[in-house]
């Protein structure tokens, strides 16, 4: 039987909804609705250790705008799953803000361990890829955090490792990348920083030399494809399972790294709203071409909210 679902992905950086038909846990997801808004929930909770008032207040807004998407769309209660990473694992006043979120919403927000959050994401990027082309590492890269999942994919698919490191575009931004442009002693440091993390993947999940995909999660990711596309408006079709190779890659950071905020905005594919912290997040993502030796990437636009939606079905 075919049931209606929510999902509500409360991250560093952005808030996402996804409003989707499934008719079983492991049966193909049919998107009704699918939103992102850049609310930047952890803007200085890395040098603060909590959440600011007028990034509650954004956050908070969008989630009421989500709430009535929702009615609009027939979910019906009980259907909702809402989760927090990152941002609200680091700050010390969460409660005000799932406070207000659960009002906004009615469903409390849960907060998500790495483990959890790297689980998720994995169920969702390898549902709709064939488990033949496993095993997959599977990466996602946030505005404060990173988690690495490895396992087999399919309905049936296992998870051997995950791991989450405190590497994000919002994080590496405020912490390094200080300067418009940024100063190329500040990208080293952020890259070399990232790097240092990375040694984490190899020690505790060695399997990860093995894996014959890896996949590519989230914003910083799906933009720099969306980049190397030079698409002039944000086509989720051409994106997805979009093989991004490390030369690519390459050469989209340092365009982007060399260009101030204002030049970088008239690259096509780059939303204005992520010009500030992309730099940040390709730091973090040339790094991990570089540490794991990785030629190339698969690019999903599936992900947690994928994983929750699926996981709120039988």
């Amino acid at each position: 039987m075919t049931e209606r679902v929510a999902s509500i992905d409360v991250g560093t950086n952005s808030t996402r909804l996804l409003v989707a038909d499934l008719d079983g846990a492991a049966g193909p997801l049919v998107t009704i609705e699918r939103l992102m808004r850049i609310t930047r929930l952890g803007r200085g909770v890395d040098a603060s250790g909590s959440l600011d008032a007028e990034a509650i207040e954004r956050t908070v807004a969008v989630l009421r705008e989500y709430r009535e998407v929702m009615d609009r769309q027939g979910v019906a209660e009980g259907r909702v799953r809402m989760t927090a990473t990152s941002a609200s694992r680091d700050a010390s006043n969460r409660d005000v803000f799932f406070d207000a979120a659960e009002a906004a919403v009615g469903v409390r927000p849960e907060l998500l361990s790495g483990d959890a959050e790297a689980r998720l994401s994995f169920l969702g990027a390898t549902a709709d890829i064939d488990p033949a082309l496993g095993p997959f590492l599977v990466f996602d890269l946030g505005g404060g955090s990173t988690e690495f999942v490895y396992g087999t994919g399919g309905p049936d698919g296992e998870i051997e490792a995950s791991l989450s490191l405190d590497v994000g575009c919002v994080r590496l931004t405020e912490r390094f990348l200080v300067n418009d442009p940024p100063a190329p002693e500040d990208l080293t440091a952020a890259i070399s920083y990232t790097d240092a993390w990375l040694e984490d993947v190899q020690l505790q999940i060695p399997q990860s030399a093995e894996a014959r995909t890896v996949v590519g999660l989230a914003g910083t990711v799906t933009t720099v494809a969306a980049v190397e596309l030079g698409l002039a408006s944000y086509d989720r079709d051409a994106v997805h399972h979009f093989v991004l190779t490390k030369d690519a890659a390459e050469d989209v950071f340092r365009t982007l790294a060399t260009e101030n905020r204002a030049d970088r905005l008239h690259n096509p594919g780059l939303e204005e709203a992520r010009a500030d912290v992309i730099v940040g997040g390709c730091c973090a993502l040339v790094a991990i071409y570089r540490r794991l030796s990785l030629d190339e990437i698969l690019v999903s636009e599936a992900d947690i909210l994928d994983g929750l939606a699926r996981s709120l079905v039988g």
